[in-house]
């Protein structure tokens, strides 16, 4: 059996996640129509979108059947049924999960990161939420709000974790506000809080801490709030405005937009 992930989301529980997402994304594609605008993908309409999304679902399933394709396979925007091709790679995805060994030898691009059968059920897990999300904001013409959604909290403070231990600390240039930060994110009524340490010309790090403990207590910054809306907020799918010059300076600077 696969050992859960760093905050005990199991194999199942993120597959679960990974296919109510890719519902939600289809869902959302058929009733905005493939032409319409995506709010929180700038210069995207919703057939880039689940052409993307479709591609890296078979790029990641490559990886899980120990086949990889380098390059990704070709986007399916020429396909005469761009919906169907979509749910094909998803199934396929699902079912190249079940199939892979626990101690499957493939790829991982992440610092931190789980062993690859379960790195490659939460990072597409991560990226069908997000991008579902994108595609829920196309069909109401605006970024959506988290009680919009319907992400569990455990998912999102999932996605909070991979974010914050594996795409942030994987940036060598020290891309940083003009002084030292200790940026604290801890969301409301959970067990776990994350301090990232952001200074000039040196790489970030972050650290998982309690969320009452000293080390939080000392930090310069903090986000708080509830688990999918800092979720949303920190992948800047957020309908609000940063609340502060530091948020924002994380939308413009750290965060991932695509």
């Amino acid at each position: 059996m696969a050992t859960p992930g760093p905050l005990g989301l199991t194999l199942d529980a993120l597959g679960e996640a990974l296919g109510a997402a890719s519902t939600v994304l289809r869902a959302n594609a058929m009733a905005a129509g493939l032409d319409a605008p995506v709010p929180t993908c700038p210069d995207w309409t919703m057939l880039d979108l689940v052409a993307h999304q479709g591609m890296v679902h078979r790029w990641a399933a490559s990886h899980l059947r120990g086949e990889p394709i380098d390059p990704p396979e070709p986007l399916g925007r020429e396909s005469a049924d761009v919906l169907g091709w979509f749910d094909d790679g998803a199934t396929a995805l699902l079912q190249a999960i079940v199939d892979a060994p626990d101690h499957l030898d493939a790829l991982v691009f992440l610092e931190g990161a789980p062993a690859p059968r379960l790195f490659w059920a939460r990072r597409q897990c991560h990226e069908t939420t997000i991008h579902a999300v994108d595609a829920l904001g196309a069909r109401l013409g605006r970024p959506a709000r988290a009680d919009e959604t319907w992400i569990k909290p455990a998912v999102a403070l999932d996605g909070i974790d991979e974010l914050l231990v594996g795409f942030v600390t994987r940036r060598r240039k020290g891309a940083s506000p003009d002084s030292p930060t200790r940026l604290l994110v801890r969301p409301d009524e959970a067990d776990v809080a994350w301090l990232v340490d952001l200074a000039p010309g040196r790489p970030t790090s972050t650290r998982r801490v309690g969320p009452a403990s000293p080390e939080a207590a000392g930090a310069d910054h903090a986000l708080t709030g509830d688990p999918v809306d800092l979720y949303l907020r920190l992948w800047s799918r957020s309908a609000a405005e940063p609340a502060d010059e530091l948020e924002r300076w994380w939308r413009d600077t750290i965060s991932v937009t695509w």
